[in-house]
């Protein structure tokens, strides 16, 4: 597999995102590199694909940037190109909470590394005896992709629901440690520090989400495969392309046995949605999921 992909991000003030943005996407396009780069007030998040000279260039580049020395980076690998074009966009969050009072810039929750992890599962409680809770701050279609064992899901349609949701319950978490964990780390990481905001002091998220997870431990613990804003839909515990795909009409997760089925065609329809939309309907969901995909939204 010779196409790198890296995920990372970082919180930090910027306020140069004018000038900044047409420099990351120029250096981009000069390295032959696809993907997005999202930059907010409150920080960068970036997903980009290329060859493996290409991306040490461009995060030795980004890295020259004091701001961005140290950036984590999150590696995986694929035989072709998953995105399809390159896209750097000024966003008012790097990722969606609505609640302008959690800056993480500003200090960040306890996080837990994925080795001291995987020993508290193993047995089934904190170093100081507390029962451990995974909480899964994704959106509840990646969740049906694969999560942890015993996960807490809200079944959230979008990030911004997570306040309310975990404001309403509260009362179930007290006494007990909270992992919060996502996909690379964003979103567990604003929802660790709302969580200790409103007094649930032993919560910790998850350092590199999921994918630092499956690269420091594997899949122990874990279920299924994890979902990834591009073209390989989802990743196995090795790290590899999984087989699973997801719909691009109705967002359900189609296994590989689903996609033998005649009702499967790819981009329009799949045997869970088939059959309740219009030809036109279908259409224009699967271009803006298409859309979405691509940009990492």
């Amino acid at each position: 597999m010779s196409i790198v992909n890296i995920a990372a991000y970082k919180f930090v003030t910027l306020d140069d995102i004018a000038t900044l943005r047409p420099t990351l996407l120029e250096r981009c396009q000069a390295l032959d590199l696809k993907g997005t780069i999202l930059l907010a007030p409150e920080g960068i998040n970036l997903f980009l694909a290329g060859a493996r000279n290409a991306i040490d260039a461009f995060l030795a580049g980004l890295r020259a940037d004091a701001r961005f020395a140290d950036l984590e980076v999150k590696e995986s690998l694929s035989d072709t190109q998953p995105f399809r074009r390159m896209l750097v966009r000024p966003k008012k969050e790097i990722i969606t909470m609505k609640m302008p009072v959690i800056k993480p810039a500003d200090g960040r929750a306890p996080g837990v590394d994925p080795v001291t992890l995987k020993r508290w599962l193993d047995a089934g409680q904190d170093d100081e005896g507390r029962p451990v809770v995974m909480l899964d701050t994704r959106n509840d279609f990646e969740v049906d992709v694969g999560t942890f064992e015993n996960a807490v899901d809200y079944r959230l349609a979008k990030f911004s629901e997570f306040p309310d949701v975990i404001a309403a319950h509260r009362a179930e978490f007290e006494g007990k440690t909270i992992v919060s964990f996502c996909t690379g780390g964003i979103r567990c990481e604003k929802a660790a520090i709302y969580m200790r905001d409103i007094g649930l002091e032993h919560t910790y998220q998850l350092d590199g989400g999921i994918l630092k997870y499956f690269e420091d431990v594997g899949g122990a613990h874990y279920q299924g495969d994890c979902f990834v804003f591009d073209y390989r839909t989802a990743l196995t515990p090795e790290l590899a392309p999984s087989t699973t795909k997801q719909c691009f009409a109705c967002r359900a997760v189609v296994t590989e046995q689903a996609q033998r089925s005649a009702e499967y065609i790819e981009g329009e329809q799949c045997p869970a949605c088939a059959g309740t939309r219009t030809s036109a309907d279908a259409q224009a969901q699967a271009a803006e999921r298409a859309a979405s995909l691509a940009a990492s939204a």
